[in-house]
């Protein structure tokens, strides 16, 4: 996992070298996601127009074949065979999806993306990594904002000294289990930080002679970043690092963003249900009130998981992005499907008429 986010913060940052940001990059980054499942999606939205095209032919099986389970399972698999539905179809986008937005979510979250870019502001963002609801911490000042319950974790690489000589880019290994505190956090008080020799990828011939270290270390819940020295202490690099509190705030450009997410999506399963239930005569009354009530309350349940889980404000611009071209994409593909529809009802039509002046001449 942590090769594919490297990958992805990589990429991130090439796209972001020739655009401009990486707000920008994000919303690129989207784009060619979608454009790669627009095939999936289209079939998608195929799969819900026939499933409203055999709703009558659905509900008529089940009527008749309600006491007879087996019976009735056999028949409504007869009418997806004849008609090439899968009933799955509509999932598979849906299950593609959550692992992009879980690999965006981790690459926005990570120490590395936070070091290159957490503070990138973007529009109205004024930074692209920060949650809901986060504690204010400032890069870079000599101090580190904390508060007791923090986490920390170190960059991926140190600059090492050797007597007189610099490595540079030396890699941390096992970034995660790195870095321990020494003790409890007590805001405003020095914290006393340490890692063991071992972490360093160096020979043991090098290793023995280390002095010192440069290592970034990241504050996972503050976003705050600080270049500490670490000095050697036998088989460890300790440092100690001063200390401030912070207090946790509400970020509104984040809260901005959920609105607008929420907004969104609403707008994306209104007019894709819109398009899709046009002959409602036809629908099961309870289907069309199950359908109504999930339009309106899944946006507002999404939001409110949002609220509770600290999302970074890159990963809300691709969620925004991606319901945009949804709206889009529903939009194109009903026209589509409603021209093929016309098309196949026109060419019954003249067939019917045909056959018809066939019977007058006899």
């Amino acid at each position: 996992m942590d090769y594919i986010v490297t990958l992805t913060i990589k990429f991130l940052k090439l796209l972001a070298m020739y655009v401009g940001s990486y707000g920008t990059a994000i919303v690129i980054l989207t784009l060619i996601m979608r454009a790669a499942m627009w095939p999936l999606n289209v079939s998608q939205q195929r799969n819900m127009r026939t499933m409203q095209t055999l709703q009558p032919k659905l509900k008529a099986i089940q009527d008749r074949y309600k006491s007879n389970p087996q019976m009735m399972q056999q028949k409504m698999m007869e009418i997806y065979k004849e008609h090439k539905f899968n009933p799955m179809g509509g999932c598979l986008p849906l299950l593609i999806q959550m692992p992009i937005f879980i690999l965006l979510y981790t690459s926005l979250m990570s120490p590395q993306f936070i070091q290159i870019a957490g503070d990138a502001k973007y529009l109205f963002i004024n930074r692209l990594d920060t949650t809901l609801r986060a504690n204010a911490g400032i890069s870079n000042d000599g101090k580190m904002g904390v508060s007791k319950t923090d986490h920390f974790m170190p960059g991926k690489v140190a600059k090492v000294y050797i007597d007189d000589e610099v490595f540079n880019d030396i890699k941390v290994q096992d970034t995660k289990k790195a870095l321990e505190v020494q003790g409890d956090i007590v805001p405003g008080e020095n914290m006393d930080l340490k890692i063991s020799l071992d972490h360093l990828d160096m020979k043991f011939s090098q290793l023995e002679k280390v002095t010192k270290a440069e290592i970034t270390i990241t504050d996972i819940n503050t976003r705050e970043n600080e270049t500490v020295t670490f000095t050697r202490n036998g088989g460890l690099l300790t440092a100690t690092v001063p200390t401030i509190p912070v207090n946790r705030s509400l970020h509104w450009d984040v809260l901005a963003l959920i609105a607008i997410f929420g907004l969104t999506m609403w707008l994306s399963q209104k007019l894709m249900m819109s398009m899709n239930n046009k002959n409602t005569s036809d629908m099961d009354p309870a289907q069309q009130a199950i359908q109504k009530s999930m339009g309106t309350f899944m946006p507002i349940m999404i939001m409110a998981t949002f609220i509770m889980i600290p999302i970074p404000a890159g990963v809300f611009i691709y969620l925004i992005v991606s319901n945009i071209v949804q709206v889009v994409q529903t939009v194109i593909v009903n026209k589509q499907i409603d021209k093929e529809m016309e098309l196949k009802k026109a060419m019954v039509s003249d067939s019917d008429l045909a056959n018809a002046k066939n019977v007058t001449k006899e």
